[in-house]
């Protein structure tokens, strides 16, 4: 096959995108855990609000504000969109809580078996076939989970909840034909007046501990940076989706929850108990398996199309 320097550049930059989006969302607990004496709901708001004016911001330089009321037409349309913001503002408050409240290591065990929960789902609704290997992927994840609730005596909430919404999020955004940053500009959007009505609550002393905004230089910034920490990463991402290969994609997405779980054991120095130590590497073993067995049907396919190609082209 003749190399293609063009398509071999447009790779690299996008594996280069999708690194920088990884090392953002991994090391985005750092940025949160300084935000940890706001009330997480406070921070949820602020996070919302500032993701609208960032979004709105690039769509009005794109000239795409249109595409925007486009996209929020309709009863089933709106619908959907409102589903899908209700499911990542609760991944978002997650987020926020656990790090804050010292859980940030179930949290990057939520992120891990995260794309285990979306095959369960895609099994489940779409009928995905599923090889061997993603099953024996999927056992394996179970079992790690089902040792980690029994060592612990208590089941990892936090981990349940951020994987399910994030996987109940991605299926219902594979039913909305709108691209990565006018769907999220509609899901914020859908959710602003909720967070505004929050910051109202803050700012009048009915939330405890709110009314951070305009308190000091520190608190406000950075809360009106979390915008645009939401909004960057999710550009490099749909960038470098469109440029590089679905099993690079799930490999090297990899690289979020392991930043998470080294900020969570030797920076915030949270407690990783005997039952954590036999379970990750399990769940570790699981994402191999899973990895493996996605790029070899990739492979196997790619395999495929390149005889019926060539079969039809001696015809």
């Amino acid at each position: 096959m003749t190399p293609n320097p063009i398509a071999d550049r447009a790779a690299k930059s996008g594996v280069f995108a999708l690194i920088a989006t990884c090392t953002i969302w991994g090391l985005s607990s750092i940025y949160y855990k300084q935000l940890a004496h706001v009330p997480p709901i406070e921070v949820l708001a602020h996070r919302t609000l500032w993701s609208l004016v960032f979004f709105l911001v690039i769509l009005l330089l794109q000239r795409r504000l249109g595409t925007l009321r486009e996209g929020l037409r309709g009863r089933r349309q709106i619908a959907t969109i409102g589903f899908a913001a209700l499911m990542i503002s609760a991944n978002w408050f997650g987020f926020i809580w656990a790090v804050g409240a010292g859980h940030a290591t179930e949290a990057s065990l939520g992120y891990y078996i995260f794309p285990l929960v979306a095959v369960l789902l895609g099994r489940l609704v779409f009928g995905e076939s599923l090889a061997p290997l993603q099953w024996a992927a999927v056992a394996l994840a179970a079992l790690a989970v089902a040792g980690l609730t029994w060592g612990l005596g208590v089941a990892p909430w936090i981990s349940f909840m951020l994987s399910i919404t994030f996987g109940l999020y991605g299926l219902v955004k594979k039913s909305l034909n709108l691209g990565p940053v006018v769907s999220v500009a509609a899901e914020v959007l859908l959710l602003a007046p909720v967070a505004i009505a929050v910051l109202w609550l803050a700012h009048s002393g009915r939330i405890s501990g709110g009314g951070a905004f305009g308190g000091n230089l520190h608190d406000t910034v950075m809360l009106m940076l979390s915008g645009p920490l939401t909004g960057v990463p999710l550009m490099l991402f749909s960038f470098a989706a469109r440029r590089v290969r679905m099993s690079t994609v799930g490999v090297v997405q990899y690289i979020n929850p392991t930043l998470q779980f080294l900020v969570a054991t030797l920076l915030f120095a949270e407690v990783f108990t005997l039952w954590h130590a036999m379970a990750f590497p399990v769940i570790w073993l699981a994402l191999a398996l899973y990895s493996y067995a996605n790029i070899s049907r990739e492979r196997a396919s790619k395999a495929a199309l390149r005889a019926a190609t060539s079969g039809i082209s001696s015809t």
